[in-house]
């Protein structure tokens, strides 16, 4: 029998991992995508779209389709969704893999001022100045909303919702971001402290070089720690190797 993969996200690294993995004959790969953005870009092979209603119904699903492998490559900070696929492997017997890309990492002339949550994050963001470029995604302003002496400029893919802070001026747009046009737009809305998610990757890492050459601080917030016992691979490669598919 066909072995069967279902990825879990929407990640550059899911679509990547599913052709990949459409490329093996006789693999059947069907990715899993939460839905929560518009027109995601569509991996190859299967795709569902929804939530499984936990980690129950998660491992109940991956029964019912005989799943043989389950890979996580959701978003870093997606730690409700990736203690759901370790708790649902466990349940079900499925082995599981968690495919993370590998975390930033400050260098010479960076101003780095990491947090544990953007809480944290919105507690330190004062200190810094009074008009903050905002890229931790649109489910996370509430966090900022009681900022009401601060001007925040916030970039997502979509447009966000309350609550939010009073002095919010959005940009809708996705990555890949250049330096060049990074540093335009800190000088553009006259940003002096910049806060982030450590995502991780190449898509959005140009706004870390533009706060360099301008010399701003930047407050990054630490990803949540992996369910106890999970190890995260860093790459497809690494995917494919932990799943017995590394050779075409």
């Amino acid at each position: 029998m066909s072995p069967h993969i279902l990825i879990l996200g929407g990640t550059t690294e899911a679509r990547e991992l599913a052709a990949a993995l459409a490329a093996r004959p006789g693999v059947r790969v069907t990715t899993s995508l939460a839905g929560r953005v518009t027109r995601p870009g569509a991996p190859v092979g299967d795709v569902r779209v929804g939530g499984f209603g936990g980690a129950a119904g998660l491992a109940d699903w991956l029964r019912e389709q005989h799943v043989d492998a389950l890979v996580d490559a959701t978003h870093p900070f997606a730690e409700k969704i990736t203690a759901n696929a370790a708790q649902a492997a466990a349940a079900s017997g499925v082995p599981v893999v968690v495919l993370r890309r590998p975390g930033w990492r400050p260098g010479p002339g960076d101003r780095w001022h990491m947090v544990p949550s953007l809480t944290a994050a919105a507690e330190l963001l004062p200190r810094f100045g009074s008009r903050a470029f905002l890229t931790t995604g649109r489910l996370g302003l509430a966090a900022f909303a009681h900022l009401t002496d601060l001007h925040f400029v916030v970039r997502s893919v979509e447009p966000p919702g309350p609550p939010m802070p009073p002095h919010t001026e959005v940009l809708l747009a996705r990555g890949p971001f250049t330096v060049a046009d990074e540093t335009s737009l800190l000088r553009e809305h006259l940003v002096d402290v910049l806060v982030t998610k450590d995502s991780g990757g190449a898509a959005t890492a140009a706004k870390l070089t533009a706060a360099r050459r301008l010399g701003l601080p930047v407050v990054v917030v630490r990803r949540p720690p992996l369910p106890q016992g999970v190890r995260a691979v860093p790459d497809v490669a690494g995917a494919l190797e932990r799943l017995g598919l590394g050779s075409p």
